[in-house]
């Protein structure tokens, strides 16, 4: 009986034996190419990366390539590996389309914010420490990603805003240049010498250093309003130095026009009342 069982099972061996032989060739090939193959697309992912930073390329646009060309390899290493195996990989693809198209449709809103990050990222209407204004929304911007933006308003407030309400709005980078113009309007009384409030206005300019040669500043009347003539005054001042600069002539120009004589009216209406007789 034992000398039956151990022929029966010498034979199964025999016969199985090449199907091991074939599998464990196919299994070791396919570790092959999975290792192998790893290690090709972690090593071509530091060398773009590399590339990239003596490029001077933005460091969130360095992050997010990153991440997308080692993993689209590494599916690529995949779908090669499986094929070693002997699956079919044309069916493993109809598959995984399948399957991101559902997700895709799962994740719809998700997606959106993540294609409009990938649009941010890489055509960059901001960068990291700009102050942006976004809708209602402004801040200085102190991280991007594939999915949000998060803005640090003037009172120290955390803003945290889906990126596809970024791309589908209209984006005010207000840092974005170097420079950038005040724009004061400042009325007088109907009485008061247009002539002198210029050359106080044009004193006052010339008295504060932070105000930039060129573009030379305008100083122009702009309408003659209701209760006051309004002159426009736009001088040209470093973007950091904007709200100092603009705090600080408010204030001067009402103590020196104090100081000349020069009234600021506030609206004001005249209301005649006619008699009637009998």
């Amino acid at each position: 009986m034992n000398l039956r069982l151990d022929m029966v099972n010498g034979e199964l061996l025999k016969n199985m034996q090449p199907v091991l032989l074939s599998w464990g060739g196919k299994i070791v090939a396919a570790l092959l190419v999975f290792l192998i193959g790893k290690w090709v697309a972690s090593r071509i992912t530091i060398l773009v990366v590399k590339i990239l930073e003596k490029k001077n390329v933005d460091v969130t646009l360095i992050r997010f390539l990153r991440g997308i060309i080692y993993y689209a390899l590494l599916i690529a290493v995949l779908i090669a590996a499986a094929g070693q195996l002997g699956i079919q990989t044309t069916s493993f693809l109809a598959i995984l389309g399948a399957a991101s198209l559902a997700v895709g449709l799962a994740l719809k809103d998700s997606l959106a914010n993540f294609s409009s990050g990938v649009m941010l990222i890489l055509f960059r209407p901001f960068r990291v420490g700009d102050w942006v204004q976004v809708g209602s929304e402004a801040g200085t911007v102190q991280e991007i990603s594939v999915f949000s933006t998060i803005l640090h308003t003037g009172d120290n407030q955390k803003k945290i805003i889906p990126n596809g309400a970024i791309a589908n709005n209209t984006i005010t980078n207000v840092t974005a240049n170097a420079t950038r113009r005040i724009d004061l309007v400042i009325g007088i009384s109907y009485d008061d010498d247009i002539d002198k409030a210029k050359q106080v206005l044009a004193k006052i300019l010339d008295g504060e250093k932070r105000i930039l040669p060129e573009p030379a500043p305008l100083i122009a009347v702009s309408a003659l309003a209701d209760s006051s003539v309004n002159l426009a005054v736009r001088p040209w001042v470093r973007t950091a130095d904007y709200w100092s600069v603009y705090f600080s002539l408010t204030e001067t120009i009402k103590k020196t026009f104090d100081e000349e004589n020069i009234t600021i009216p506030y609206p004001q209406r005249d209301i005649h009342l006619h008699g009637q007789n009998g």
